[in-house]
């Protein structure tokens, strides 16, 4: 079966593109932290749970040490949302040359979606992605982030996207098997 497959490409261009979200309530328990010490299982446990119902699949295929060379790269951050300890979502950053920074995952596990947790993750993570080089001295400071999504991912991305600030650089349309 032949599905048609829309892809947007969207950025900010400066801190102050991003429009955050608000911040869920202290009595919802709602932390971010980011996950400093690389771990290949937990960072494959997040792909598969947040992306299992919205067809991520390029990771699947990845060894332990490929997903252990990913995370050691400079520049790879991981930010984890909890509710009460348990973990809710990811966004995954990667620094890339010349000040840029792309989102590379960004999700919810199912059962935390619709709880106002993704804008206020969203925003935190580019909030992380503008200010990367403080926290990796040998780079420039943040001067474009970026990212895509598609109509295969959650049916309120590309609105929470463009709510957080983002705009549409380019759009491609393909057939995928």
């Amino acid at each position: 079966m032949t599905i048609t497959v829309t892809t947007w490409h969207l950025e900010q261009t400066a801190p102050s593109d991003l429009s955050p979200a608000q911040e869920p309530p202290a009595t919802a328990g709602v932390r971010i932290a980011r996950a400093e010490v690389p771990s290949p299982e937990f960072s494959h446990f997040l792909f598969t749970a947040v992306g299992s119902d919205v067809s991520w699949t390029d990771r699947l295929v990845w060894s332990r040490e490929a997903w252990e060379e990913h995370l050691h790269r400079p520049g790879v951050e991981t930010w984890v949302a909890y509710e009460r300890g348990t973990p809710a979502g990811y966004i995954e950053l990667e620094g890339q040359d010349e000040g840029v920074v792309e989102i590379v995952y960004f999700g919810l596990l199912p059962a935390f979606r619709g709880r106002r947790i993704g804008g206020h993750l969203l925003t935190w993570g580019t909030s992380r992605a503008w200010d990367m080089a403080d926290r990796w001295p040998d780079r420039v400071p943040t001067k474009r982030v970026w990212l895509h999504t598609c109509s295969k991912d959650g049916p309120y991305a590309l609105d929470n996207y463009r709510r957080r600030g983002f705009r549409v650089f380019d759009v491609k349309t393909a057939d995928e098997e």
